[in-house]
């Protein structure tokens, strides 16, 4: 994991090395956990993970919004989003190690 974001392909090698797993099995057990959340999340539920965060779908109205290039109102239609909101560990965790980061480039 060295690069800015996490990649699917990363994810699967973790797994195998950490599992003993073989890689494609490592491969199939994330596909397989990945079209669950999915599942769940598409049929309106939410997908609770202790620990780390939930997952949530949300109803958004329709809006009027504006291009920016033209300044014309466009109405925006009604949608249904995912929302990620972490766990306070995961938070805390997450803040934690920023915190020392940036306490080790400023010394």
């Amino acid at each position: 994991m060295t690069g800015k974001a996490v990649t699917r392909a990363e994810l699967i090698a973790l797994v195998a090395a950490r599992t003993k797993l073989q890689r494609t099995d490592a491969a199939a057990l994330l596909e397989h956990m990945l079209g669950l959340v999915e599942t769940a999340l598409t049929e309106g539920e939410a997908v609770k993970l202790a620990r780390f965060g939930n997952f949530v779908t949300r109803a958004k109205r329709e809006r009027v919004g504006r291009n920016p290039k033209t300044g014309h109102e466009v109405p925006i239609t009604p949608r249904r989003v995912v929302t990620f909101r972490p766990s306070q560990i995961l938070r805390d965790r997450v803040e934690k190690t920023s915190s020392a980061k940036k306490t080790k480039r400023a010394g």
